[in-house]
């Protein structure tokens, strides 16, 4: 069995001056969300023994937060096509996950990750997946089971064993809050 948990990066800074997107910082909200969500891998047993990443500066900075209340660096292979991708990029990228990784994290952006769990996991009538359906938040997690190989990986094939919103941990990070 495999398992597929995706990390939505947590919430970035729109009101810095960055010239790109692709260089947007976290805002503090967005750093406190990051730290709490690595402390609850943490409590949760939660290990990886593959990280993969889009390179994107709140995604580095949301590993980076995650690291500090995980109480461990996750270095991750950094991979520019997990940038803004779409579901289809993304499933190409778990498709080609080395088959030694039992346990992956794949950390990006929506609306990509959101559209690989509704793509991945059955539209069964679940709470879980209608909740991910409903809304995917920044600095949450989607934790999958699939049986097989990566390369098996494709619509209804995993399960949804957890999703984890910051606010689900501490209601202060939900969205009417600063």
């Amino acid at each position: 069995m495999k398992t597929l948990t995706l990390l939505r990066h947590a919430k970035s800074g729109w009101d810095d001056p960055v010239a790109r997107d692709f260089d947007r910082p976290l805002n503090p909200k967005g750093r406190r969300a990051a730290q709490l969500i690595g402390r609850h891998l943490r409590q949760s047993d939660c290990t990886f023994d593959h990280v993969i990443a889009s390179p994107a500066v709140r995604v580095v900075e949301t590993l980076a937060e995650i690291g500090d209340g995980y109480g461990a660096v996750l270095a991750p292979e950094w991979d520019r096509r997990i940038y803004l991708a779409s579901a289809a990029t993304l499933l190409d990228i778990v498709h080609e996950l080395p088959e030694m990784a039992t346990r992956v994290l794949l950390v990006g952006h929506n609306p990509g990750l959101e559209d690989l769990v509704l793509t991945l996991v059955p539209d069964d009538g679940a709470a879980l997946r209608d909740e991910v359906e409903a809304k995917y938040p920044t600095a949450t997690l989607a934790e999958m089971t699939l049986d097989g190989r990566w390369t098996e990986a494709g619509r209804g094939t995993a399960t949804l064993a957890r999703f984890t919103r910051p606010r689900d941990l501490d209601p202060t990070l939900g969205p009417d809050s600063d």
